[in-house]
């Protein structure tokens, strides 16, 4: 009996870590990681502000700042308001965008 359980035991993970594999997909093909966030926008890496240098003095809209994240290359982005207290770790996948009073970017940083 204790066979029996240990053989059904390892077959079942042989059979669940099969299933996680990425090669050999049962229909002839491979899985891809996603490019695309939920929001169809792609999926960013490391930031780049320079591309977006050009939205200073923009309104900090929500489209806007997606499109930022999007030309930035970053993963994320978030938007700082002035005497905002704000984590100080640098993440090199994140994209900043200082804000004014008014809600206007005033300065474009990755970190």
């Amino acid at each position: 009996m204790r066979f029996f359980a240990a053989t059904l035991a390892t077959t079942a993970v042989v059979l669940l870590a099969s299933g996680c594999s990425t090669a050999n997909m049962p229909w002839g093909g491979t899985a891809t990681p996603s490019t695309t966030g939920p929001t169809g926008a792609p999926l960013g890496g490391t930031c780049n502000a320079q591309p977006v240098q050009g939205l200073i003095g923009q309104n900090s809209t929500a489209k806007v700042v997606e499109d930022a994240r999007v030309r930035s290359g970053a993963h994320l982005a978030r938007v700082l308001r002035p005497g905002q207290m704000v984590t100080k770790e640098f993440d090199a996948q994140r994209l900043n965008l200082y804000v004014d009073e008014a809600g206007r970017i005033t300065t474009v940083q990755c970190g």
